[in-house]
């Protein structure tokens, strides 16, 4: 199974290779004891020689020394598991080793495993993200100043009068998307082997949304099951009934997922929650509540995903408490405006900055925050200059 980490001679080098991407993951001893259980010694290996960029066969036999044959059964295996991606474009094959997060971590729990020792992993991998006293991964996932994702507003709740662009809505991402899956939450499943559940009773199975080529390879991978357009909808329906807030990718063209989270499972609002307000993305509206008319109930406070809103005394006044907003953490998802009994809630637009055009430039801007942008344009590069004299 791979659990003894001094017979892994690659784990440091995977973790330096995986630390060179937007969203690292911080060295200690849980993560060594989390690779060493999902990655082989000839997978850490070939990971920890894997470009920065998706890479041919023909770039991973340079970069790992090794001929096809002994390469393809290695990424045949690191395909299944959810450590990387492969992509088929026309004739050819394209592999793209995943990060820590988002990427196989989330695949590891988004399917049934009998492979894995999971509720092993599913305590490391809490420990790893939530127990460090300096909290490293939170700040290495949350503290950019360009978040990896953000919050979409439903669309019954935003104001007729707002022109509303198809990348904030989730109903016409999904529309315009050509091909989608639906497949297991990562984070609820984790949950399940930690012995809790969604306090909504939020499903696990078939609740997030996978989107374009990540979904035909999640489909063809057995992560995800493939959805026609309707289907998807009705999956975002569902979430609507249930007060969840859909978080997607923070670009514009083509977002890969669309997962409806809760705050009491998710990771990425659990980031919110402990400290990172802006680490996810908010949808371009904030809440507005309108005095006369609330009868501080608190129905939205149990919705609100962000636990941005609050129930306070009404001093004198009739009724006797209040509700207030915290816009700071509001995300602009309108999940509290669904469960007002009162018609008191409403969005109002607010102007945001637009998101990244495509996930490379996304890829661009968090990794020139970081200082870890030269090692990714040389690769570009030189990979653009390899191709067009017919060496990859």
């Amino acid at each position: 199974m791979g659990h003894h980490i001094n017979g892994k001679s690659s784990i440091v080098p995977l973790i330096d290779r995986l630390n060179r991407y937007p969203i690292g993951l911080p060295d200690n001893e849980k993560l060594r004891q989390i690779l060493a259980i999902l990655f082989s010694e000839d997978e850490a290996y070939v990971a920890s020689r894997f470009p920065l960029q998706e890479a041919t066969m023909k770039e991973l036999v340079r970069a790992t020394g090794w001929q096809e044959e002994r390469l393809l059964p290695v990424l045949d295996s690191m395909a299944n598991k959810g450590l990387i991606m492969d992509m088929v474009y026309g004739r050819r094959t394209y592999y793209l080793l995943l990060p820590g997060l988002i990427g196989f971590f989330e695949l590891t729990f988004m399917k049934q495993r009998q492979d894995l020792p999971v509720k092993e992993l599913a305590q490391l991998m809490h420990e790893y993200l939530f127990e460090d006293p300096d909290d490293r991964m939170g700040n290495e996932f949350f503290a950019s100043p360009t978040p990896l994702t953000r919050s979409l507003a439903y669309e019954e709740h935003i104001p007729v009068e707002s022109v509303v662009t198809t990348w904030e809505s989730a109903r016409e991402i999904v529309k315009n998307a050509g091909y989608g899956a639906v497949g297991m939450c990562y984070c609820r499943h984790k949950k399940e082997h930690l012995n809790e559940t969604c306090d909504k009773g939020a499903p696990t199975e078939n609740i997030c949304i996978s989107l374009g080529s990540a979904a035909k390879f999640m489909v063809r991978r057995g992560f995800a099951e493939e959805r026609n357009v309707d289907q998807l909808l009705a999956v975002l329906d569902t979430a609507r009934e249930l007060n969840l807030t859909h978080i997607t990718d923070n670009i514009r063209h083509k977002p890969s997922f669309i997962c409806n989270c809760c705050s009491c499972c998710c990771e990425l609002l659990g980031g919110v929650l402990r400290g990172f307000p802006g680490g996810v993305a908010k949808a371009g509206y904030t809440l507005a509540i309108e005095a006369e008319s609330c009868k501080g109930c608190g129905l939205c406070q149990k919705a609100c995903n962000a636990e941005a809103l609050t129930k306070v005394e009404n001093p004198g006044g009739k009724p006797k408490y209040k509700m207030t907003v915290d816009t700071d953490r509001c995300l602009g998802c309108g999940a509290c405006v669904s469960a007002c009994k009162t018609d008191s809630l409403s969005m109002l637009r607010v102007d945001r900055p637009e998101p990244p055009e495509k996930k490379k430039d996304l890829f661009k801007m968090i990794l020139k925050e970081k200082k870890r942008l030269t090692p990714f344009v040389v690769e570009g590069v030189k990979k653009t200059i390899m191709r067009k004299i017919g060496m990859s």
